[in-house]
């Protein structure tokens, strides 16, 4: 017998030890996907996180006018309860979607990513390709109910919101490295401002924020006069 013959011979074999191998293998495999389905049967799924932690949301629509606090004897106190009722409004949706964390702005009560995908760009106001004022108008467009105001931009990165409390807000408000305003500018900004004031006139089904603006701006100007204090 030649070596040819032999090497034909021995191959049929080994094709067949192969093939025997493979309900085994299966077997393996099957156990293994068991085993797997079994231990991960009760592991809850990863949940995905949100963009910004959003305050819980408050069916009080009004703020308490500044009278309410007078009988707080401690300026300090009285303070402190003066920017917490002032803060129903900065952590409100309508306020912390134009504050986002990122370059990137939220929308919707429940402060999802902006859709189209957008960013701030160098002035706040879009980048080149894709402006804010490509569809933010002049003013609400109802039909379409795509918010609109002159203004419409982003806060600066500096007075990013989302994610922080209303203690660290409240001393990036304070800080004119971050804030680009002295207290003068920052009551006029609340209190005048036209882009926030459409917090309260946003359209369509979004929740305006409590009270209204005057309210809002005499809240802030008691807090600055009565100390300025700061949450913890």
């Amino acid at each position: 017998m030649s070596w040819r013959h032999g090497f034909r011979s021995a191959r049929p074999a080994r094709r067949r030890r192969r093939i025997g191998c493979l309900p085994l293998l299966a077997i393996i495999v099957a156990v293994i996907v068991l085993v797997a389905a079994i231990a991960l049967r009760h592991r809850a799924l990863p949940q995905p996180q949100s963009i910004a932690a959003a305050p819980p949301k408050s069916e009080v629509t009004h703020l308490r006018p500044v009278a309410s606090f007078a009988s707080i004897g401690n300026p300090q106190a009285r303070s402190l309860a003066l920017f917490a009722e002032a803060g129903r409004v900065i952590q409100h949706p309508r306020c912390m979607n134009c504050h986002p964390r990122n370059d990137r702005s939220t929308q919707t009560d429940a402060m999802r990513p902006h859709v189209p995908w957008v960013s701030r760009g160098a002035d706040d106001a879009g980048e080149p390709t894709l402006r804010c004022s490509t569809c933010h108008h002049a003013a609400n467009f109802e039909a379409s109910g795509v918010p609109g105001n002159p203004k419409w931009k982003l806060a600066p990165i500096e007075l990013a919101w989302q994610g922080k409390s209303l203690g660290e807000i409240c001393r990036q408000m304070l800080d004119p490295a971050r804030s680009h305003m002295d207290r003068a500018a920052l009551l006029h900004h609340m209190s005048e401002d036209e882009l926030v004031g459409w917090a309260w006139h946003p359209g369509g089904k979004r929740a305006p924020a409590p009270g209204t603006q005057a309210d809002f701006g005499a809240l802030i100007k008691a807090w600055l006069e009565s100390g300025a204090r700061c949450p913890a």
